[in-house]
């Protein structure tokens, strides 16, 4: 941790606004807050390491616990300010990963701070040997690696991985029926899947034929924890180019309208009224494939 830190020194960025509770009287945050942004950095970061946390620790068996926790202030943030909150991994050794964050309004560091956690056992909270994985995972993102892998193919090959995301959202979290998940076109499909680098699923879609010369996407689910991070957005680009590899001029899903944003934001368009499917609002939405990437 250095005093000159800049922000070009940062890949991963999280942005936060200075809220009222988080200021005293002179209008300045209070000094406990700045590690709670530098918390909420790392989690956010894990995020971008395409890692939902618990189910990464639990394949990695161990945890993460703060060694030491440092902080040097520059000039204070003030409530409204908006907040860079740059972090980075500098250094993975035996047992210990180091973290370096940096606190910019605009490109003036206000804070630093360096974060030391220990990787132990969580049952007696033990130290153990970082994973080598875990040790690429952070090596390999710092130098601007990918942290997901797109893979399409059919259920044979992909399905147990997809259907289990596929019941965590839409039947655990959205509470459709079960059997109203499944259905014949599984069988038949395309399926396309992102997996992180630990090779567990964080995103799914499927591709059917809905006619000649269109393309249905339907079932796309990303696991809860890494939504926004464009996982996705990548398994849609993906499907697309599936269909338009095998001649289809268009594609068409069912959205829910809770989703409508984000397939806007891919390009499709409303079609028709809207309508309920299992009880959830949705709108069919489409798009031609001549503008497909």
């Amino acid at each position: 941790m250095t005093d000159n830190q800049q922000k070009s020194d940062f890949r991963f960025f999280h942005r936060l606004r200075v809220r009222w509770a988080e200021v005293d009287m002179q209008k300045i945050v209070f000094n406990a807050h700045y590690l709670m942004y530098f918390d909420t950095a790392v989690s956010d970061y894990w995020r971008a390491l395409a890692l939902p946390y618990e189910e990464a620790m639990q394949s990695l068996a161990g945890d993460l616990y703060v060694r030491k926790a440092t902080i040097e202030f520059n000039a204070s943030a003030r409530v409204d300010d908006l907040l860079d909150v740059g972090m980075k991994c500098v250094r993975v050794g035996n047992s210990s990963i180091v973290f370096h964050g940096g606190l910019f309004r605009g490109d003036d560091l206000l804070v630093s701070c360096e974060l030391v956690y220990v990787f132990a056992d969580p049952a007696t909270q033990t130290s153990r040997p970082v994973p080598q994985v875990l040790r690429a995972i952070f090596e390999d993102y710092e130098a601007g690696g990918s942290m997901r892998e797109i893979v399409t193919g059919t259920w044979a090959s992909l399905g147990e991985g997809a259907a289990a995301l596929r019941r965590a959202v839409f039947i655990e979290e959205q509470r459709i029926p079960d059997e109203l998940e499944w259905d014949a076109h599984d069988a038949i499909g395309l399926h396309c899947v992102a997996r992180n680098r630990l090779g567990q699923v964080i995103a799914t879609g499927r591709l059917i034929a809905d006619g000649t010369g269109i393309g249905r996407i339907g079932r796309v689910a990303v696991h809860r924890a890494l939504r926004s991070g464009g996982h996705g957005a990548a398994v849609m680009r993906a499907l697309e180019e599936a269909a338009k590899a095998r001649g289809d001029r268009e594609v068409t899903l069912h959205a829910q309208r809770s989703a409508q944003p984000f397939y806007a934001r891919l390009g499709y368009a409303p079609h028709g009224e809207p309508f309920e499917e299992a009880d959830i609002a949705h709108i069919e939405m489409r798009r031609p494939l001549q503008d497909a990437l």
